[in-house]
């Protein structure tokens, strides 16, 4: 009996572990999926900076007043650079920066509301 309540719970997360990796693991944008807390961040590089894209399961979240900084990590070499509330779900990093292969970049963006939230990512 107990060997039945086993398989079964192995069965039952393994069907639900599924799930848990696909939500929010595909880019929208063509850049890297982050999640942190129940947001996706999608980092993107354009030719004049970044742009991350924020989504709340899946459906665009405003970021109309949110703030905070992109610090980029090149080896030995920090550079931050400011993030702005862009256009409907979208914070804007303008500058020169570039998101080299192997470089680490860290988003601390604080929304309207005050709510803070940091994200990592890997560019590969």
């Amino acid at each position: 009996m107990n060997k039945i309540f086993a398989v079964a719970a192995i069965a039952a997360s393994l069907a639900l572990s599924g799930n848990v990796l696909a939500h929010g693991a595909k880019p929208k944008h063509g850049g890297i999926v982050q999640s942190a807390g129940d947001l996706a961040f999608e980092l993107v590089a354009t030719g004049s900076g970044a742009t991350i894209y924020v989504d709340d399961h899946g459906k665009d979240l405003s970021t109309a007043g949110a703030t905070g900084t992109l610090t980029v990590l090149q080896g030995a070499q920090r550079t931050e650079w400011p993030l702005q509330a862009g256009s409907n779900n979208t914070l804007v990093m303008k500058g020169g920066a570039r998101l080299a292969p192997g470089s680490k970049a860290v988003a601390a963006v604080t929304f309207a509301d005050k709510k803070s939230v940091s994200v990592r990512f890997a560019i590969k």
